[in-house]
């Protein structure tokens, strides 16, 4: 037989749990995806050139809100996410081989926590890089004649110690007055 102090406590436990069960509020839930292009488990014949993710409600943006990378560590760049409520944009320059893919996402919900997911898809050719026009040729520079940029800066510092050492010489060749 239970003493009559501890039925009591179990009494009191049974009843505060009742009463909180009852008259606790809903819990806050964070915002889900709702939809994504490309979809979950898509197999795409065309890498996307633009992704869009479709929130519940409206979310603000961290910095590198998206990322794109492949089963083989391939990166997609990404360009500037922009947010309208819910609906979050984000231009990418597809990249890499027929293969699985992952989108990686983080948003901050209406609340300020942070809510991360994951979008696979996969492409079933390789990504095709983007090309000039016909008829037109990309500008030179001089970061895409392959010139490291370690070069540029050797350059200068001996260009740099060359007028020194031509100064020097020239005011030590002077007659003094």
């Amino acid at each position: 037989m239970i003493p009559r102090r501890a039925s009591g406590a179990v009494l009191a436990a049974l009843v505060g749990l009742v009463v909180f069960v009852v008259f606790a509020g809903p819990a806050s839930a964070h915002t889900e995806l709702e939809a994504s292009s490309p979809a979950e488990g898509a197999s795409l014949a065309t890498a996307p050139t633009q992704l869009e993710l479709t929130f519940g409600e409206p979310v603000t943006l961290p910095p590198d809100p998206v990322k794109v990378i492949g089963r083989d560590g391939t990166a997609w760049p990404t360009g500037a996410a922009t947010v309208a409520g819910g609906v979050v944009t984000v231009p990418v320059t597809p990249s890499g081989p027929a293969q699985a893919y992952t989108l990686t996402w983080q948003v901050v919900a209406k609340d300020g926590d942070n809510v991360t997911g994951t979008v696979h898809f996969s492409l079933t050719a390789p990504a095709q890089a983007a090309t000039t026009a016909p008829g037109s040729a990309a500008p030179v520079t001089l970061d895409s004649v392959g010139i490291p940029g370690w070069l540029w800066v050797l350059v200068a510092v001996v260009g740099l110690l060359a007028v020194i050492v031509v100064g020097v010489r020239q005011l030590r060749g002077r007659p003094k007055d």
